[in-house]
């Protein structure tokens, strides 16, 4: 009886650092059904769109390289404060954008904070989850992330539809979405890590294990950063769909897809939990291409949803390979290596289509796209199956 009502006053905690992680997602994706509005005020190109989205990328890259390792030495508390309050600028920034340097300068400081998040934030949460409960707490952060990067376009893209001024209302929202988090990240009390004494005491990085969820997370999350950046241009060009709505709509239901999807799997070993995200992307690629050669909207959806199963599957695989196999005073550093591999092709794939597309065409360049990141699901396939068990 005592056991179970110390595990109930775990989870309070934990949905708290969990919500710190939601808000920061939703501004990273709020952006998406509103770069074609963007793109026709100010006046760029498909190549440049994917510049300013993968700078978003090279921020949080940035990030990672030093978020986790400072986490895991000085704490969680004192990098995800400073990460909230970058974020909080973003959201500022994007509320006066009106130049392509404004609006890359936001995407930079909102990667820089979702680095934080992604390290700190989601280590924060598997800490105060406790030891005999890491696949607990490894599912709710996982499904932290995808569900504020699908509340964010949700909110964006409907607030778009149906005002005529909607980047006042949008980005006002998560203003307050993130003070919230930051007074959160203030308040809660998140236990420090042992403190590392000697570099010879420090329990070696396990990582095959960390590879073995980048092997799967990585395609997909490539995957859906296609979906965010050009997803909205490949339906207003290609298949003349121009609702902010449908875009946004897209990729909520992606990050709910990666959302449910997790809690569906929950209890498979995590070897199945891996095939099955490299399957879905997999898949995700081959109805893409379909999408594009039958000019056919709602394969678009689909791929979007495969995609976000794939990110979703690989995502949790990897971090609950991580929760239970890295020490609590390497878990961050660990997840930002994780990261470092999702999002390197993530930021690469969709700014060199995007350049492809402005070579070639809209839908060759796509299903181009979906022709390397099919090879890179199946190649991650490979190396989970490899592994004998998990």
């Amino acid at each position: 009886m005592q056991l179970d009502l110390e595990q109930r006053r775990r989870v309070g905690p934990m949905v708290s650092a969990a919500w710190i992680v939601t808000a920061v997602f939703a501004l990273s994706n709020s952006p998406t059904p509103l770069y074609v509005r963007w793109q026709r005020e100010i006046g760029f190109s498909a190549g440049t769109l994917t510049v300013i989205f993968a700078t978003y990328i090279l921020g949080l890259l940035l990030s990672l390289v030093v978020s986790g390792q400072l986490a895991d030495r000085i704490g969680r508390k004192p990098v995800l404060i400073p990460g909230v309050a970058i974020a909080i600028v973003a959201c500022l920034l994007f509320l006066n954008a009106s130049s392509v340097g404004v609006l890359l300068l936001a995407r930079l400081l909102t990667g820089i904070a979702v680095g934080v998040v992604v390290s700190a934030g989601m280590a924060a949460v598997v800490d105060l989850g406790g030891p005999e409960r890491h696949r607990q707490a490894s599912l709710i952060a996982s499904v932290s992330m995808v569900l504020g990067a699908g509340l964010g376009p949700l909110l964006a893209g409907s607030l778009a539809q149906w005002t005529s001024a909607p980047i006042v209302p949008i980005f006002t929202v998560e203003l307050v979405m993130l003070v919230v988090a930051l007074a959160v990240a203030c308040v809660l009390r998140i236990p420090r890590p042992q403190r590392r004494t000697s570099a010879r005491k420090l329990e070696p990085l396990p990582r095959r294990h960390i590879l073995f969820g980048v092997a799967v997370f990585a395609p997909g999350i490539t995957g859906t950063s296609f979906v965010l950046s050009l997803g909205p241009s490949l339906l207003s060009k290609l298949l003349d769909v121009n609702s902010p709505l449908i875009a946004g709509g897209t990729a909520c239901v992606m990050f709910l897809a990666a959302t449910g999807c997790q809690f569906a799997v929950a209890r498979l070993q995590v070897r199945s939990i891996l095939l099955l995200g490299s399957l879905s992307t997999l898949l995700a690629m081959a109805v893409l291409m379909t999408a594009v050669q039958t000019a056919t909207a709602a394969l678009v959806v689909l791929a979007a949803v495969l995609a976000g199963v794939g990110q979703g599957l690989g995502q949790l695989g990897g971090l609950t390979l991580i929760g239970t196999h890295v020490s609590a005073n390497r878990r961050a550093e660990a997840n930002s290596l994780m990261n470092i591999g999702g999002y390197i092709p993530a930021g690469a794939l969709p700014v060199a289509t995007g350049y492809v597309i402005n070579a070639i065409g809209l839908s060759a360049g796509a299903t181009a796209f979906a022709v390397v990141l099919a090879v890179a699901a199946v190649l991650g396939g490979v190396v989970v199956r490899s592994v004998s068990r998990y």
